[in-house]
């Protein structure tokens, strides 16, 4: 019998089946190991590592303390995957790479790792990415490239899964996972998640502990989940935070304050997107949104500002030693992309630094001032075509910065972020990203929650 490789249904649906015995937290488990191991999926690409026996165990021991009556969290008996940047004891942390394929094993989970174990969830095994984390594009010549679902089986139009966080949106995508742990530092978990019809959300960097990963960004690395709903992620995300697993009530829906981002955002964008977009648009303000254009003019400014980029300055310090022993070990792609912090100053990093202290200002002031959250594409295409991305340099390179442009200014900006999907269903996918100020996340989490019942009703 054919396996159905569709998404696993809600956290709280499947914390449900397991409180009324409809379900076994073995059988979860087991139902995303066949998924990654069927030779019809793509499992095999998906994860560089699978934790078969490990996730085993640690669901029998939830299935033995549910009925002796112990629950952890709702998230309890429940298998997630983890991106291959995070530490996990007794594994080698390679993110995405042949470079630290000999590395010594990590002595312990990393702190996000470490709660979601205490929360119960079951790790199923570690998701490929881009090669450490650079690139919005998810392709990878070491472990081979995860496939958004959409015309995935069609041969030759095969779809990019989008990155970094390319596994763990193809492991949520593909039932492999009930949810999925990966990083953002330029969108990393919001262009996967759009490119694959999921939700994800980019918490306030500072609220998530970041030691225990593979550094892209030391100024802008965010960690958070994907999952297939607003609850899914914020529930993930408040285990990540340390925080009670309650999450926050949905927000009515009528008055909300939404500013649509105008110019920057929406250069190039592509019909399919604009035409999602704008039904979202005309429902939400139908059920009582209050939605006004916005130009937030000092956007239009980030590609001279910046010229080299926190993450090829952070990365090149971070990768130097490792470059001049094993240069030819790197995905020639990320290698170019890491180099272009080689020629950076300490003059051009404080410039930096004061640039977006600027902009942070800016937005204070004006950006965040007189609405509840902004609204605007998440990528401005549909999933490029595997073939597409990979056929030239010069190709690579204009799809790269075109998916990344729109996430990566809200990582610049600070700010927590979700992308939701907004596409009718059997459309191209298509995310539509709630961005509000830094510290936000509770309320960009009820706002979520409002926006995506509408969301919901039309796809």
């Amino acid at each position: 019998m054919a396996i159905d490789f569709t998404p696993f249904p809600p956290l709280a649906r499947l914390a449900d089946e397991l409180a009324s015995g409809k379900a076994t937290s073995r059988l979860l488990v087991e139902a995303a190991l066949e998924r990654i191991g069927d030779p019809a999926g793509q499992g095999s690409t998906v994860f560089v590592h699978v934790s078969a026996d490990a996730a085993r165990a640690a669901a029998d021991a939830h299935d033995r303390l549910r009925a002796a009556g112990t629950v952890l969290s709702p998230l309890a008996g429940i298998p997630i995957s983890v991106k291959d940047l995070f530490d996990v004891a007794g594994q080698t942390t390679c993110a995405g790479s042949r470079v630290l394929a000999d590395a010594a094993p990590a002595a312990a989970d990393a702190p996000v790792v470490a709660r979601l174990r205490r929360a119960g969830a079951v790790i199923i095994g570690r998701t490929n990415m881009t090669e450490f984390a650079f690139s919005g594009l998810g392709l990878n010549p070491h472990y081979g490239t995860p496939l958004s679902p959409y015309r995935r089986h069609e041969p030759g139009n095969e779809r990019i899964a989008g990155g970094s966080s390319s596994g763990a949106a193809a492991s949520v995508a593909d039932g492999m996972a009930a949810a999925a742990l990966g990083s953002d530092t330029g969108g990393s978990l919001r262009i996967p998640a759009a490119l694959c019809g999921l939700t994800g959300f980019k918490p306030t960097a500072s609220r998530i502990p970041r030691q225990g990963a593979v550094p892209l960004s030391t100024t802008l690395d965010s960690f958070g989940p994907i999952g297939v709903s607003v609850a899914c992620c914020a529930l993930v995300d408040r285990i990540l935070a340390g925080l009670e697993p309650r999450l926050p009530a949905p927000r009515q829906l009528e008055g909300l304050r939404l500013g649509v981002l105008t110019h920057y955002v929406t250069d190039d964008i592509e019909a399919p997107v604009a035409a999602a977009l704008d039904r979202a648009l005309k429902h939400l303000e139908a059920a009582g949104a209050i939605l006004s254009d916005v130009r937030f003019a000092p956007l239009e400014r980030l590609p001279e500002i910046n010229r080299f980029g926190f993450s090829a300055m952070e990365a090149y310090a971070w990768h130097r030693s490792l470059i001049a022993a094993r240069r030819e070990q790197y995905d020639p792609r990320v290698l170019a992309r890491i180099l272009k912090g080689e020629n950076a100053r300490a003059t051009d990093y404080l410039d930096l630094i004061a640039e977006r202290a600027a902009l942070l200002e800016a937005a204070q002031q004006t950006l965040w001032q007189h609405v509840d959250a902004i609204v605007a594409p998440t990528v401005p295409i549909v999933p490029p075509r595997v073939a597409d991305c990979e056929r030239d340099d010069a190709r690579y390179a204009q799809l790269n910065a075109l998916v990344l442009r729109n996430p990566s200014a809200f990582n610049v900006l600070d700010a927590c972020a979700f992308s939701l999907p907004c596409h009718a269903r059997g459309d191209a996918p298509v995310g539509l990203m709630l961005a509000a100020a830094p510290l936000g996340d509770d309320a960009l989490i009820r706002t979520a929650r409002a926006v995506e019942r509408v969301l919901d009703s039309i796809r």
